[in-house]
């Protein structure tokens, strides 16, 4: 326990360093006009730039540890490295937009809209809709919107530096986790690639991204967690093998046996801290991304039913699961308080018998997730890095924790797509497509490991040339900075997409004629005058729910039912907006609307057209794909006709108001 406190304190100081880098960076590059990424490549040679200076880092880190010498120095490296790494990636080709990647558009702009309410207000409310706790996990979001509020931002504005901010931070969290767990060296080179791997293939959604980064060292603490080595003799294969004797306290020290490197016993030095931290893990994964946390415990149920099996044949008795099963219960307790955080308030509502809906949030099956994911068969740098890895993984699967603990995620990973796949004969899925990003990450961290192992192995193989060590620092340095540079050209589409959305000043970053948001401003100064309360007491009915990102009103009807809290009852809602449509007077429409069954509008917003107002609304098809399909309700102009609504023309919006 005294060691996992250690570790505890280091990460808030390596947390405290990161948070400063990515501060003083992205101040550094908002002080300069720089030309639009999409448009010119000097962004992209300062963020070559950047990330070579960073690879410097890493090297002289890795130096100084092997050396065992200024340890300090090394650390401090590192961490710059890393926080550095993620903030010139990033920052640097958002440089000239006050947006982050794939701007307000898409997924992009609901998850603007929780940061923007959470901006607005410390209290757990629902994204969308008033009186409704939230059922989206606000971890994520609520730190934000305490940022964003601390520094007098609003949401859509704060997203981007916190987004990068928080992803820097995490990533030298997760260099001091893996530093706890494996050689040292070795984890410097694990967390860079597993850093740039996730940057690529995880960033736009920024707040899965920290599990993502978090997911492959915490799964190691889960197995020395639930498998626990016992004494020499009935140990049994899956317990593997390690040396007490590689403290890293000095020069580095080749490990004996089955040559596996860690650090003072590894994670099975670190008892109950072992537990408390993967309860703490899951706990943080409840609280950001439901998705990731069902994986994580996915995997580590299966942990536990592997090391319960090997201990019940290994000692011939059942009472060798018990220790496990305990185990298991702690961290599942654990995690559940944690995440009890975030999602008491849901579960007393939805406990309590108010009413609902299913919920459509499973309904998407696009064609990555109806087939196994591959990433060692692509022919590129990563898909290379993961065939290492998936190569190591099978060698060294009976004799390595490391190994056993990646392999259990990776078999966790396919094992979840096929019941995804499974799901749809019952009318739903669970969303494995998105779990390519960390399959990706796993498979990464083995093939780190793998290449290490492998370069050693051929180097004794050989004969120990003197030059062999040369070379092989060299392919990977070319490597890994040949990737480097290109995570700019993976995420072009999402970059793009931030140059061309028009941000809440109304402007759009790529210098071109901005898109109708850029009347927003207008729409909520009269919605402010004519209506005289508070945005967060205000419910506006619009389809340009994008209006709800910028502005912290509450909507009558959310952007598709995938995303709306069961709670809220997207479907009656959207039957009740057809039958208002439907009406043929005023007084019809007003006692309607005060008969429905929720807080009525306060204001619509429509856009105009040929036959009345019009509300371009979603529906879900699933199992089609698309699984939206979108319709147009068109409300008469003169049902709008009477004192008690106000009716005002702003650009392609037409804004009513009803007056009390």
């Amino acid at each position: 326990m005294r060691r996992a406190l250690g570790t505890a304190f280091e990460g808030v100081l390596a947390a405290l360093v990161a948070a400063i880098v990515a501060t003083v960076g992205l101040y550094a590059f908002s002080l300069v006009e720089w030309p639009a990424f999409n448009s010119s490549n000097v962004t992209r040679a300062v963020t070559t730039l950047g990330q070579v200076a960073c690879a410097i880092a890493f090297a002289v880190a890795i130096a100084l540890y092997r050396r065992g010498k200024l340890e300090w120095l090394a650390k401090s490296l590192t961490w710059v490295g890393l926080s550095g790494f993620v903030t010139i990636t990033l920052g640097m080709p958002l440089a000239a937009t006050k947006l982050y990647l794939f701007g307000v558009s898409v997924d992009q702009e609901f998850r603007t809209e929780y940061l923007t309410r959470l901006t607005d207000s410390a209290a757990l409310r629902d994204m969308t809709y008033a009186d409704v706790p939230p059922f989206y996990p606000a971890g994520w979001f609520w730190l934000g919107g305490r940022v964003g509020n601390l520094l007098g931002m609003d949401g859509w504005e704060v997203f981007k530096p916190f987004a990068i901010g928080f992803l820097a931070v995490t990533a030298v969290l997760a260099f001091t986790l893996w530093k706890a767990l494996v050689r040292v060296d070795w984890a410097v080179a694990v967390s860079a690639v597993t850093t740039a791997l996730v940057v690529a293939y995880a960033s736009p959604e920024a707040y899965s991204a920290v599990i993502a980064l978090l997911i492959a060292p915490a799964l190691l603490l889960a197995w020395g967690a639930l498998n626990r080595p016992v004494a020499a003799g009935v140990s049994g294969r899956l317990n593997g093998a390690f040396k007490p004797s590689d403290r890293m306290n000095g020069p580095l020290k080749r490990s004996g046996g089955a040559g596996e490197p860690q650090r003072s016993g590894g994670t099975g030095s670190w008892g109950w801290g072992a537990v408390v931290g993967t309860g703490l893990f899951l706990g943080l994964a409840a609280t950001f991304y439901t998705l990731y946390l069902g994986l994580a415990a996915f995997a580590v149920t299966l942990m536990a039913v592997v090391s319960a099996i090997s201990g019940i044949r290994a000692q011939k008795s059942w009472r060798a699961a018990i220790p496990v099963a305990v185990r298991l219960v702690v961290i599942a307790a654990i995690s559940g308080l944690v995440a009890l955080t975030v999602w008491l308030p849901y579960l007393a509502d939805a406990l309590t018998g108010t009413p609902s809906t299913s919920g459509t949030a499973l309904h998407y099956l696009p064609e990555a997730g109806a087939t196994l994911p591959f990433p060692m068969l692509e022919f590129s740098l990563v898909g290379a890095l993961c065939l290492v890895g998936t190569l190591w993984l099978a060698v060294r699967a009976a004799s390595s924790r490391r190994a056993q603990a990646l392999g259990i995620g990776v078999v966790a990973v396919y094992l979840w797509t096929l019941l995804s796949m499974a799901a749809t004969v019952a009318g739903t899925t669970l969303l494995s497509f998105r779990l390519e990003a960390v399959l990706i990450v796993l498979l990464g961290a083995a093939g780190v490991f793998g290449f290490l192992e492998g370069s050693k192995a051929i180097y004794q193989a050989i004969n120990e040339p003197s030059r062999f060590k040369i070379a092989a620092v060299v392919i990977a340095a070319v490597g890994a900075m040949a990737f480097a540079q290109s995570i700019p050209q993976i995420l072009q589409t999402e970059i793009t997409v931030a140059y061309s959305d028009t941000d809440g000043d109304g402007v759009r970053a790529d210098k071109r004629p901005p898109s109708a948001v850029s009347y927003y401003s207008e729409v909520d100064a009269a919605i402010g005058e004519q209506i005289g309360r508070p945005r967060d007491e205000t419910i506006v009915l619009t389809a340009d729910t994008s209006f709800l990102s910028y502005y912290p009103y509450f909507g009558f009807q959310g952007l598709t039912s995938h995303y709306a809290n069961p709670l809220a009852q997207f479907d009656e809602r959207a039957a009740a907006i057809a039958d208002w449509a439907k009406l043929e007077s005023p007084d019809e429409l007003i006692a309607a609307m005060d008969g429905s069954a929720w807080a009525a509008p306060d204001a619509f917003l429509f856009r105009r057209g040929a036959e009345g107002y019009t509300l371009r609304l979603a529906e879900d098809v699933y199992p089609n794909d698309p699984n939206v399909r979108r319709y147009t309700v068109t409300f008469d102009e003169s049902l709008f006709e009477d004192q008690r609504f106000t009716v005002t023309d702003i650009g392609p919006f037409a804004l009513v108001t009803r007056i009390a």
